[in-house]
């Protein structure tokens, strides 16, 4: 099969990279550490180059992008679509980049200009337009990760999100804190330990007592000489717990939700939300970005004049 297009999202610290069939087929894939961060210096231009001709894909390829190689720092900026935005939208504010072989599109991320809660995101929205492709969808999505978003759709429009910095704060407890101490070299959780779900109760209960809360995993070494594997899971449980109360406050009942993650984050937040009897259906997070990528290259351009060009190419 011939490649229909490429596609990739462009992080702050990773870039994946995929070469698609008209038909959505997956017909290579690349993935490394070259976010915007490496970008930034490297060139965009270049990374994205470099993969592309490793995959053997042709020259004139068009390519669609999400994530920060559209943010202000990126590539070219794709500005932000302000809330209330219809999903398809999305679509229609991408930016081009000026190639003289590749039509290269950029996809912009979405605003919530409020004056008491502004917010952004960048990338997840095309996560979104990979699980909410109807245009009357509705529901939450919760999407974990270095910055956790919980999303409100309403009728295929993003009406309301919130962002919560649980997975950068969980680095810098565990990493940069006293807490380091009490969960030193390990890097693994299981949400089905009674250290994890005591602590997930606890910070959903009261939030307001997290900063105290947190303070208890150190003692609980020191004092009752608790495991780094006790330490790390109620730290992890802790930081989840105070994320769905700040959800919870923000927007009162999350629910059909929609969680959307991949690997053992997925499954990390699907078993603190089974722990506080809020049913979600699941989506994996790299599935759903693709999906919405394709749905934008698909709009941008006619599978049948890329079969045309393929087949003047070949004579």
């Amino acid at each position: 099969m011939d490649p229909f297009c490429a596609a990739i999202d462009w992080g702050t610290s990773h870039f994946r990279i995929w070469l698609v069939a008209s038909d959505g087929t997956v017909l290579g894939e690349r993935r490394s550490g070259e976010g915007m961060n490496s970008a930034a210096e490297s060139g965009f231009k270049a990374i994205m180059e470099t993969h592309l001709q490793d995959m053997e894909a042709p020259s004139d390829l068009p390519v669609i992008i999400c994530g920060m190689a559209g943010s202000r720092q990126g590539w070219r900026e794709a500005r932000y679509l302000r809330l209330p935005a219809q999903l398809s939208g999305i679509f229609d504010s991408a930016v081009s980049v000026d190639d003289p072989h590749r039509d290269i599109r950029i996809l912009p991320g979405l605003a919530q200009d409020e004056a008491a809660r502004p917010d952004v995101m960048r990338g997840e929205e095309t996560q979104l337009l990979g699980c909410f492709s109807s245009t009357d969808a509705s529901g939450w999505a919760c999407l974990p990760g270095t910055h956790s978003k919980w999303v409100c759709i309403k009728s295929g429009r993003v009406t309301r999100f919130s962002t919560f910095m649980t997975g950068e704060l969980f680095n810098l407890f565990a990493r940069k804190s006293i807490l380091r101490h009490a969960v030193s070299g390990i890097d693994r959780c299981d949400p089905h330990s009674a250290s994890f779900k005591q602590a997930l109760f606890e910070a959903a209960e009261n939030p307001a007592s997290v900063s105290s809360l947190l303070f208890s995993v150190r003692a609980g070494q020191l004092l009752h000489g608790s495991s780094v594997s006790n330490g790390y899971e109620r730290l992890s449980g802790l930081m989840i717990g105070w994320e769905i109360a700040g959800a919870r406050a923000a927007f009162g009942t999350v629910e059909p939700l929609h969680l959307i993650a991949s690997g053992h984050l997925f499954e990390i937040y699907r078993a603190a939300l089974q722990h506080l009897n809020i049913h979600a259906t699941g989506a994996d997070a790299d599935g759903a970005v693709l999906k919405g990528l394709i749905a934008g290259a698909q709009r941008f351009w006619s599978a049948d004049d890329r079969r045309r060009h393929y087949g003047q190419a070949k004579v």
